[in-house]
């Protein structure tokens, strides 16, 4: 695959993102389904042969476990230098004070806690990942431009909040002469488009990336729509998601079957290849707990959608309230 460039910065990214919140210890923090370092190791060697050099975790996904597989793996099948990691910040790692959130005492223990999960001296895009109502934005922000001035990390990001909150930030990093996020990644797909809103726009105006996650709508996308899945039954976070307008929702995952069926394509690819077309977004973020999942990934980066069968996937979308934050 080609790379492309995050937003109006110079860091380049492949054009499909490897989301390893499936990767991890199931036995630790929230995510049952996740898969330990064994059931791991396919996917990130698959990867890699497909071309994709650029992966996103986190220091909350199974408790820190996610970013250790990852870290672990990508020094067995890489050079350090020739992949981008991105990992974030927020999310309660330790009870007691400073044990999550967005505060200077917070981002500064929990880098040092994720590079040496990571087995590396920095993370190429560290991202918080949500707002924190809590902590005055200069605060965060001055944090963040210090990681990077010690070279801890070579980017900064941001991920799912209001449009305003993010504006916020941005503006106390420029009045301050901090360091501004590159990249939003924010929940994006064809049952959920309130981003078009105004996160998009703004982005776009201001030359910051999109990397959505969820671009497959947690797999309801790419499956009829009574169909549910073993991660589907246990998700605690995704059961949280998509439980709105199902009539209009049903005749949209609907209509991507119906494409992917005269496209003689997967529903994942029709699905991706929309989310790909849309002028805002750099790259998606895409989970794979089965070999197909990354080769359909891939597989959308070429797929062209029409006009018309643009206008087919998007003409049932009604208006839902914000989730995810």
């Amino acid at each position: 695959m080609t790379f492309t460039r995050l937003g109006a910065s110079g860091l380049q990214v492949s054009p499909v993102i490897l989301g390893c919140m499936s990767y991890g210890d199931p036995l630790r923090g929230t995510h049952p389904w996740s898969m330990p370092l064994e059931e791991s190791r396919p996917f990130i060697r698959q990867a890699i042969e497909l071309g994709i050099t650029t992966f996103d975790t986190a220091n909350v996904y199974s408790l820190g476990s996610s970013e250790e597989i990852v870290g672990q793996l990508l020094t067995e099948f890489a050079r350090r230098e020739d992949v981008v990691i991105a990992t974030k910040v927020h999310g309660r790692m330790r009870e007691g004070a400073n044990g999550s959130g967005l505060s200077r005492a917070a981002i500064m223990h929990e880098i040092d806690a994720s590079l040496k999960r990571l087995g590396t001296d920095y993370v190429d895009l560290y991202q918080i990942h949500r707002f924190d109502p809590a902590v005055p934005v200069e605060e965060t922000m001055e944090a963040l431009h210090d990681v990077v001035k010690s070279g801890k990390a070579r980017y900064i990001g941001a991920s799912s909040m209001f449009a305003w909150q993010f504006a916020s930030m941005q503006h106390a990093a420029e009045r301050n002469g901090l360091t501004r996020f590159v990249s939003m990644q924010d929940q994006y797909n064809l049952l959920n488009r309130e981003e078009e809103r105004e996160m998009h726009p703004y982005c776009l105006a201001t030359g910051v990336g999109v990397i959505p996650w969820s671009p497959l709508a947690r797999g309801r996308l790419t499956r009829d729509w009574e169909t549910t899945t073993g991660r589907s039954e246990t998700d605690t976070f995704g059961q949280t998601l998509y439980l709105q307008s199902e009539a209009s929702d049903r005749r949209i995952v609907d209509t991507v079957g119906e494409i992917a069926g005269e496209r003689d394509v997967s529903r994942a690819q029709i699905a991706l290849a929309w989310v790909m077309s849309q002028q805002a977004v750099t790259a998606p973020i895409v989970g794979a707990t089965k070999p197909e999942h990354l080769s359909d990934a891939v597989a959308a980066v070429d797929l062209v959608l029409t006009g018309a069968e643009l206008e087919r996937l998007s003409q049932h979308y009604v208006p839902h309230a914000l989730e995810g934050f």
